[in-house]
């Protein structure tokens, strides 16, 4: 699959050694017809597909799309989906405590607790990079962005709370975990309608929101103060809205992937691309929720 994630483009659910999964790419001479399945041929999130999977020995043995299925093998399911990413966030928190309690930030000690938080997050940029090119997901490598992302999360986190607006923290928190729940029972509902057009639209407003998100950084660095005022006063409110909008719809593109992870019977060791994922796009929410909240509580 295509990347679902407004920062980083990941791989998607991978085809190896005749092992069902979900890169994009066209059957191999010999294997399952293609039909309209997104994952045969490339295009995200067609409708009305057959099982491509059919031939694969880890697959559901029913082959029709909405049929009863009977896994067999090592095919992921949700609990495995939930459980990775129940580690994956885990740890991600768990970093990010440590770091608050072990890494205080005072003015004495400013200078050296943001260059910490920009080493670990260019750090976990470099291994989530490193895993979105990666044929196999590596749970090593994912943990251990979740590691570095946490070190970053905690140290800004603590930043914020401390000198821009005391509870901020908190209240972002609440506010990623509602989106999720929002997103999740609107997606269950069916609310929400993944499709190619969904796909596409999504896409193009994240890259011109990053488009934009780069210029005013190039412009804070040359030029000095908020570059273009993309992220504070009135424009930063309506640029963290539209962050959480969009992280939002990447959600459901999220769980769209899961659940045709699950559907096609994807391998086992594929949730941790799921988690990944998932934990990507929950950090961007929170990150744009915490920048929102500042804005709006501090003195900007």
């Amino acid at each position: 699959m295509r990347s679902s994630n407004p920062v980083f483009s990941r791989r998607g659910f991978s085809r190896d050694n005749g092992t069902a999964g979900f890169n994009g790419q066209q059957p191999q001479a010999g294997g399952p017809a293609v039909g309209t399945n997104p994952y045969a041929t490339g295009t995200p999130y067609a409708e009305g597909a057959t099982n491509p999977y059919a031939t694969n020995p880890y697959a559901p043995q029913d082959t029709q799309l909405g049929a009863p299925q009977q896994a067999r093998g090592n095919v992921m399911t949700i609990d495995d989906v939930v459980s990775r990413t129940a580690m994956t966030l885990g740890t991600v928190v768990l970093t990010a405590v440590l770091s608050w309690l072990l890494l205080p930030v005072d003015p004495a000690n400013l200078g050296k607790s943001y260059g910490i938080a920009i080493g670990a997050a260019l750090v976990a940029l470099v291994l989530s990079l490193v895993q979105s090119f990666k044929r196999k997901p590596s749970p090593a490598l994912i943990l251990g962005y979740a590691a570095f992302e946490g070190v970053f999360l905690g140290v800004i986190s603590a930043a914020v709370s401390t000198y821009i607006a005391d509870g901020v923290v908190i209240q972002a928190v609440l506010g990623t975990m509602a989106v999720f729940a929002g997103v999740l029972i609107a997606y269950k509902m069916g609310w929400i309608r993944v499709n190619r057009r969904f796909y596409g639209f999504v896409m193009a407003a994240a890259m011109g929101f990053m488009l934009l998100m780069v210029t005013n950084l190039l412009f804070a660095v040359f030029a000095g103060g908020d570059g273009l005022g993309f992220r504070s006063g009135g424009l930063g409110i309506l640029f963290g809205v539209i962050g959480i909008i969009l992280g939002a719809c990447f959600l459901a593109l999220d769980f769209k992937q899961v659940e045709d992870g699950v559907t096609y019977g994807a391998p086992r060791e594929e949730a941790w691309l799921a988690a990944f994922g998932l934990t990507m796009t929950l950090v961007w929410i929170y990150l744009e929720m915490l920048r929102l909240l500042s804005i709006l509580q501090g003195d900007d």
